[in-house]
């Protein structure tokens, strides 16, 4: 979805923790989708969180985060008019404990992962270059 991000532990070849630096322009989305087995933390450092979280669409505060749990669609996007930087820190899928997983994107896509939650409505994300 061209939202820059850096992954913080790829240099350190973690295979049980993913710790990454995501920023969200105005009028920016991440993709919607679920994870089977790892739960995720998502920490706002800078700006005004926004996500949705199943059917529930969330604020988060500076300095503060959401544990989101397995098989929840989970979608980060930017509906304000700044720059948002999230921490997002979670375990990589271990596909091959997932029968099926690698060649079956819809276990971590079930719905359009380019699908824009209501708040961007209108909204064209992301942008055509």
């Amino acid at each position: 979805m061209k939202v820059p991000n850096a992954d913080f532990l790829e240099r350190t070849k973690s295979e049980i923790l993913g710790a990454r630096l995501w920023r969200y322009a105005p009028n920016s989305a991440g993709t919607l989708h679920k994870h089977i087995r790892a739960e995720e933390f998502y920490f706002v450092l800078e700006g005004v969180g926004r996500m949705r979280v199943g059917e529930q669409t969330l604020t988060v505060p500076t300095q503060s985060g959401v544990l989101v749990g397995r098989n929840q669609l989970r979608q980060v996007f930017n509906d304000t008019d700044n720059d948002v930087l999230w921490l997002i820190v979670g375990a990589p899928e271990e596909l091959q404990l997932l029968p099926g997983a690698e060649a079956d994107k819809s276990l971590f896509y079930p719905v359009d992962p380019k699908q824009l939650p209501k708040e961007l409505a209108g909204v064209e994300w992301p942008p055509k270059t």
